[in-house]
C-alpha cells in the first residue's frame, strides 16, 4: 500500500548495485518508484523495503523505451501529480576492450542505456519534479582510458548532458546533483576488474546512505 503521506522518489536502475541501496534507504524517508528490467531484483528490493515498514511500487520496464517512460511518467503525474526526487543510476557496463575491436551490439547497448535514453528521461521526468525537485546523476569518470571506449564515452556524455542541465536549472529549478560515488562492491565494477580484492570496496549501502546524507534531503 502507498504511504501518500511521504514524498516520492523515482529511482531508474533499483534492482542491483548503487540504485538498490538508494531504493532500499530512500525507503525510510521516501514512497519509492522503482523501475528496472530485472523482475527478480525488483521483487528482492520490495521485499526488503516492507520489511523495514516502507513501500514501493514496482515498474519492470526498459528505460530506453520512450513510450513507456512516457506512459510511467503519466501514470505518476496522474496518481501522485509529482515527484520530489529522481535518482539515475541505470548503466550498461560493456567488457573492456581496445578501440578498435569495439563489440557493435555492447556500443549500441551502451549509447541506448548510457546516453540515448537521457534524450527522452530528462524531457518526462522535469515537470514531475516542478521546481523543488532533485535530480542525482553520479558520475564514473573513465573517458578516456585505455580499454574504456564503450562505458567511458557514453557515460561521460550523459554527465555532460546532466551538467547542462544542472546550469540551465540553478536558478529556476529543479535541483540537479552530479555525486562522485567511492570504488563499490557492484556488478558494474566486477566486470571491470574481475580480479580485485572486493574487501576493499565500498559497500552499495554504505556509500548509498552517504551520498544521501550530504544532500540533507
Amino acid at each position: 500500500m502507498t504511504d501518500t503521506s511521504r514524498p516520492l522518489a523515482l529511482v531508474t536502475g533499483a534492482s542491483r548495485g548503487l540504485g538498490f541501496a538508494l531504493a532500499e534507504a530512500l525507503a525510510d524517508t521516501h514512497h519509492i518508484i522503482a523501475v528496472a528490467r530485472t523482475v527478480g531484483g525488483l521483487e528482492e528490493l520490495d521485499d526488503r523495503i516492507q520489511s523495514k515498514g516502507g513501500s514501493a511500487t514496482l515498474a519492470p520496464m526498459d528505460v530506453t523505451k520512450a513510450d513507456a517512460m512516457a506512459q510511467l511518467c503519466r501514470s505518476i503525474f496522474d496518481r501522485w501529480g509529482g515527484i520530489a526526487l529522481w535518482a539515475h543510476t541505470a548503466v550498461h557496463a560493456a567488457p573492456l576492450t581496445p578501440a578498435d575491436h569495439l563489440d557493435q551490439k555492447d556500443w549500441q547497448k551502451s549509447l541506448s542505456i548510457n546516453l540515448e535514453a537521457m534524450g527522452h528521461l530528462i524531457p518526462y521526468i522535469s515537470p514531475l519534479l516542478g521546481q523543488d525537485g532533485t535530480a542525482l546523476f553520479f558520475d564514473d569518470p573513465h573517458g578516456g582510458e585505455k580499454f574504456f571506449g564503450h562505458y567511458g564515452t557514453t557515460k561521460t556524455a550523459q554527465i555532460a548532458l546532466a551538467r547542462s542541465w544542472a546550469a540551465e536549472t540553478e536558478k529556476t529549478g529543479p535541483k540537479v546533483r552530479i555525486l562522485q560515488p567511492a570504488p563499490m562492491a557492484t556488478h558494474t565494477r566486477a566486470r571491470f576488474h574481475p580480479g580485485e580484492d572486493r574487501s576493499k570496496l565500498a559497500n552499495p549501502m554504505d556509500e548509498a546512505t552517504r551520498l544521501l546524507q550530504t544532500l540533507k534531503l
